[in-house]
Parts: structure tokens; C-alpha cells; sequence
């Protein structure tokens, strides 16, 4: 791994000194392990711990097939599916892996007792495979998650309904939290080259997830003009979503739970925000009954920020928790994009508010590689930028994830995996000094 990362750090590596690297027999990689599956079994959700399944072991390089490519990862992040894989919830990823290694003889190899995990990285292509025409050693990429056959198809108007779509490190191994990666090779896309190694892979997955879900026309088709209700707003998904929205002309109304939130927000260029933990909404009265005054309220106070308009575009991810108001306060015709669930995953709603307004609900489930590639070009060109709050080492995954499970962090948290310091991998220092600030936004908080 030595040899890799002075050739990555040297100026004037070229792609045949990639290729004559030798590849390393194993790495080191952030795993959950298939027989402890059971370890959080009878506790609540927030009291599982990450920091207890989580571990960093040595493991073996994949083998390397047809239109894939092996990648050095310089760094990676946490997002909330590596929360979701590390407490065995909704249930252990390991059922991914068995299926997807019933799939072929080459798929075999993701079906493991241990899980490398994560679904973000960026970092150099080590190796590809046959087929592979679009890229070369020593590239420098970043990644998108998902993971497609495309043997089917129904996958080829929009990958994302292939029936072998996967969301890779998640319901594929050989994630991004660790050394290498493997990943098929059209899930590569360029390096944002005035940013570091860390920056650069923070946005991916949450960043292309808020293109579909709010700007695609596979998910809300947003336009100049539009009220957009984000929620969580200065979060992994919901700082890329306000980005989007200001960037686009729209009007986003942010939801957020503190003070320093809201000023996340304001030092994006948000000026409706709704802290809504000081305001005191409570939209369940208990476990099982909603409260319609709170939406009532709730919907008064947006039409306050907005000039008495209601809202066209709902951003939805807590799930559970806002859905009912969400339905609610969604004007007659606007939409409802749904993706995550953090807060639970059996939404609740009046019916009546849907279908007597003709409103719209849609499903938003990552994105397809040319809308991860507009996403990704978006950060390329500065419109819009990295939200990276905290840099961890791999040997602190665990507690990454912990934070991220319990919501004390801002933005997103990154991981260095071959990059021995934050800071690296800047090309163009000119367009950096350009976009400084808001590429610091949210470590100045």
C-alpha cells in the first residue's frame, strides 16, 4: 500500500506506472461481521451502538471481473446506510449478499462472513477489468452506489428499475470504508479537481440522492419559483437539497432543530426557516394517534415565510414522523418525494388530504448514473458544494457512525482511508480560492 500512495502522491505518476504497481494480497476495511448479527438483539434503536459492531480488519483484494475496477480509496464517508448495516437494522445486510451470490459464479464473492462496508469514496482506479474502455490506471474518480446487471429491460429507461439494482457497500460488499474498493466501472465519475480527497468524497451518495429526489424529473421536476418544505435542512441529504433549491431559483423553507442549524441554513443563502424544536411542534400526540392542530399550525407558520403560499414540494426523509404533516401542508397538486424513513418506516396519513387535493406522492430511491453524473458535475463546477462538517480516521468509523446514528453531527462526516491528512488531492487551487468558504461552510461551525 506504500508503493500505491507514493505513486498517487507524486506528480509525475502517469497511468503505466499504475498499471505495473503490483496489487497488495490484502487491505484494511471497516467490516460488520456476519456472526454477530444477533448482538443488539431486544434493544432499542438509539441504544445500539455502531462503535460495537463495527470493526477494522484485514482482508483479502477481490478478484477483479468483466466491467469492473479496482479502486485505491483515499477517502470515504458515513452515511446513514452504513448506520443502518452497523446495528443489523431494518435487518442484517448479510441477506444482501446471499442473494446477490446466488446470482452468478462471479457474484459468489460478495457472499461473505464479514462485510466491507460504505458507499462513498474518492480515490484512484488501481485496475480495471475486460470491457473496460472509459477509464485507466491512475485516474483519479470519485464513485456513485449503484450497483446495476442491466441484463433486464426494464433497467434501461431508468437504471434505477433494473431488478438487480443494488446500492453498492450496502446490499453489495467491497464498500468504500475501506483501502480498495471494488466497483463496477460505470458507477465512476471524475474527481472534482479543486477539492481534497475527503471533500470530494462526502458529497456522492447523499448529493445525487437529493438530484433525483428534488430536481429529476423521475422525482419532483422542481422549477424556478417553487416552495420547497426540506426537511432536516442543514443535514447529509437536506444541505444538498437547500443548495439545489437556491441554486434553482426555487424557495426553500428549511426545517431544522436548533439554532446552529437554522445558521447553517442563513450561511447557505436559506432566509424561511423553521426551527422546530424551539416552536414546540409535536405531531403525534402519543405512539399512535397524529395531532391534525399541529399540521394546522405547522401549515400557517409556512404560509407566514412564504406570503400565504402553500407549499409546492415536500423534500421527505425523517418518514414517520413529519409524514402525516407533510401530506398536510403540500398545496392542491404539489408533491411529496419520499426517500430514507430515518424516523420510521410505516408512514401515517389523511387520505383525504391526498386524494381530494390531487396531490402526488413519489417514491425517490438514490439515482441513475447520468443524473449521479449531473450531480457530480454541479460540484465539479462550484454551483454546488461539499457540506463536509468532521474528518475521522478509519480507525474511528465506529465512532463516526455513532455520531451519525445519534445526530451530532452537521452535514456530512468524512473518512480518510490511504490519504494520511486531510487536505490533499487539490488540482486547481485558483477555481478552490474561488469557492473557499462555502467549501468550508460547515467546518466553520
Amino acid at each position: 500500500m506504500k508503493d500505491i500512495l507514493a505513486a498517487i502522491q507524486s506528480p509525475d505518476s502517469v497511468s503505466e506506472d499504475f498499471a505495473a504497481l503490483p496489487l497488495p494480497e490484502s487491505y484494511r476495511a471497516i467490516t460488520v461481521h456476519k456472526d454477530e448479527t444477533e448482538m443488539f438483539a431486544g434493544l432499542a434503536t438509539r441504544d445500539k451502538d455502531p462503535r460495537k459492531s463495527i470493526h477494522l480488519d484485514e482482508v483479502p483484494v477481490p478478484e477483479l471481473g468483466p466491467g469492473e475496477a479496482l479502486v485505491a480509496v483515499m477517502a470515504s464517508s458515513v452515511n446513514y446506510n452504513s448506520v443502518w448495516t452497523s446495528i443489523f437494522e431494518p435487518l442484517s445486510t448479510f441477506g444482501f449478499l446471499e442473494r446477490y451470490g446466488r446470482l452468478s459464479e462471479l457474484t459468489k464473492r460478495h457472499d461473505l462472513p464479514y462485510h466491507v462496508i460504505g458507499s462513498d469514496l474518492a480515490g484512484v482506479v488501481l485496475r480495471t477489468g475486460p470491457g473496460v474502455n472509459a477509464w485507466r490506471p491512475g485516474d483519479e474518480v470519485v464513485a456513485h452506489c449503484l450497483s446495476v446487471e442491466l441484463e433486464s429491460s426494464d433497467g434501461h429507461n431508468d437504471t434505477m428499475l433494473d431488478p438487480e439494482q443494488r446500492i453498492w457497500g450496502f446490499e453489495t460488499n467491497f464498500g468504500g470504508l475501506a483501502e480498495v474498493a471494488l466497483v463496477k466501472s460505470n458507477q465512476l465519475m471524475p474527481k472534482p479537481d479543486h477539492l481534497s480527497w475527503e471533500e470530494a468524497a462526502a458529497p456522492g451518495l447523499v448529493n445525487s440522492t437529493a438530484y433525483r429526489q428534488l430536481v429529476s424529473r423521475n422525482g419532483a421536476g422542481m422549477k424556478q419559483g417553487d416552495n420547497v418544505l426540506i426537511w432536516g435542512a442543514s443535514g447529509g441529504l437536506g444541505s444538498y437539497a437547500t443548495q439545489f433549491a437556491l441554486a434553482g431559483g426555487a424557495n426553500p423553507i428549511c426545517v431544522v432543530s436548533s439554532d446552529q442549524k437554522a445558521d447553517i441554513c442563513r450561511a447557505m443563502g436559506a432566509e424561511a426557516i423553521i426551527d422546530r424544536n424551539a416552536e414546540g411542534y409535536k405531531f403525534w400526540k402519543d405512539e399512535n394517534t397524529q395531532d391534525p392542530k399541529e399540521w394546522k399550525r405547522f401549515g400557517k407558520r409556512i404560509r407566514e415565510l412564504t406570503g400565504g403560499e402553500d407549499i409546492d414540494i415536500v423534500f421527505e426523509h425523517p418518514g414517520r414522523e413529519t409524514f402525516g404533516a407533510s401530506v398536510f401542508v403540500t398545496r392542491k397538486g404539489g408533491t411529496i418525494t419520499t426517500c430514507a424513513s430515518t424516523s420510521g418506516y410505516m408512514h401515517e396519513y389523511d387520505n383525504r388530504y391526498l386524494w381530494m387535493s390531487l396531490k402526488r406522492i413519489i417514491g425517490s430511491h438514490f439515482a441513475n448514473y447520468r443524473e449521479a453524473w449531473e450531480a457530480n458535475r454541479l460540484i465539479s463546477k462550484g454551483k454546488i458544494h461539499p457540506t463536509l462538517s468532521k474528518v475521522y480516521s478509519l480507525e474511528d468509523t465506529g465512532q463516526a457512525a455513532y455520531d451519525v446514528h445519534r445526530n451530532l453531527h452537521q452535514g456530512k462526516v468524512g473518512v480518510l482511508a490511504l490519504a494520511p491528512e486531510e487536505g490533499l488531492g487539490v488540482r486547481d487551487h485558483e477555481k478552490r480560492a474561488k469557492h473557499i468558504d462555502a467549501i468550508n461552510r460547515f467546518r466553520n461551525i
